[in-house]
């Protein structure tokens, strides 16, 4: 007679690894060679997706932590990851970043072709592949009638998207932003907030935004970290829990005042209360330039 005995069930599957963050920064410390103390032992940790923003006042640190997970600067002590690789081995993993700076740091000489053109040229990608990406990253800005101009006969807005569409011709999946929109004016700094926000979510970016500005965090973020200053450590973390698209309407609403009085209070405490928002000044020349 047949054995029909049932088969032993089969194990449960493993469960699979929990995906590597794609910031990880443990531990990460900075003096520069003057002596200033930029950042202590800090830890910050970003998910792949997120739109993290750091917040606070000037020589805490925020621009400091943002160029060491660019590998624009080399950390004193710490580890730092970006999708569980060293940030020189990025590229070895199939993935990309990308830096805006304060300043559009555009070409005068060069039209906006050219100026978004330039990283796919220093990494040699082929002319025709070139063009092809330098027409989808202007028309992702909005400036694709405008390839020929030339940086001068632009706004400062227009400016601004011409050094984020150069960022995006890379094809980046983490973009580091510091201060990107603190030059310009509140109108135009609210149109550029939106697009970003758009971009960020159409193109499935992991977003570390800089900025002073508590109403630009709240607007932006989906999680607000706090530094503070000498030396820069992280004091707060404050989660926007609000859904996207956010509108300019959600700028006047109850729950935008409480995460903004959140945060101005959290400020309050990491610039040390009365005495050091007026006394603190600005240091940002010389090495503490990078430490805010």
């Amino acid at each position: 007679m047949a054995n029909t005995a049932a088969a032993p069930p089969a194990a449960p599957a493993a469960p699979a690894a929990p995906a590597a963050p794609a910031v990880l920064a443990d531990g990460v410390d900075k003096t520069y060679p003057d002596g200033t103390h930029a950042l202590q032992p800090v830890h910050l940790e970003v998910a792949e997706g997120e739109f993290v923003t750091l917040l606070g006042p000037s020589g805490c640190g925020k621009s400091t932590l943002l160029k060491l997970v660019a590998g624009l600067l080399e950390r004193d002590g710490g580890t730092l990851s970006l999708w569980g690789r060293p940030p020189q081995e990025l590229k070895h993993g199939g993935r990309r970043l990308a830096f805006v700076f304060q300043a559009p740091t555009l070409m005068p000489w060069a039209d906006v072709r050219a100026n978004v053109r330039l990283p796919l040229e220093l990494a040699g990608v082929a002319a025709a592949e070139a063009g092809r990406r330098v027409d989808e990253a202007l028309a992702l800005v909005g400036l694709s009638r405008f390839a020929h101009a030339l940086p001068h006969a632009l706004s400062g807005g227009m400016q601004m998207r011409v050094s984020i569409a150069r960022a995006l011709v890379v094809r980046p999946q983490l973009l580091l932003m510091d201060e990107p929109f603190g030059a310009l004016d509140e109108f135009t700094r609210h149109k550029l907030d939106g697009e970003l926000l758009e971009l960020w979510r159409s193109q499935g970016l992991t977003v570390v935004y800089v900025t002073h500005s508590i109403a630009e965090a709240v607007f932006l973020s989906q999680r607000v970290v706090m530094m503070a200053a000498r030396p820069g450590r992280i004091t707060d973390e404050v989660v926007i829990d609000e859904p996207y698209p956010r509108t300019r309407e959600f700028l006047v609403t109850p729950r935008f005042a409480q995460y903004a009085k959140r945060l101005q209070d959290s400020l309050h405490r990491a610039a040390g209360g009365e005495a050091a928002l007026t006394d603190a000044g600005d240091d940002e020349g010389g090495a503490a330039e990078g430490a805010r």
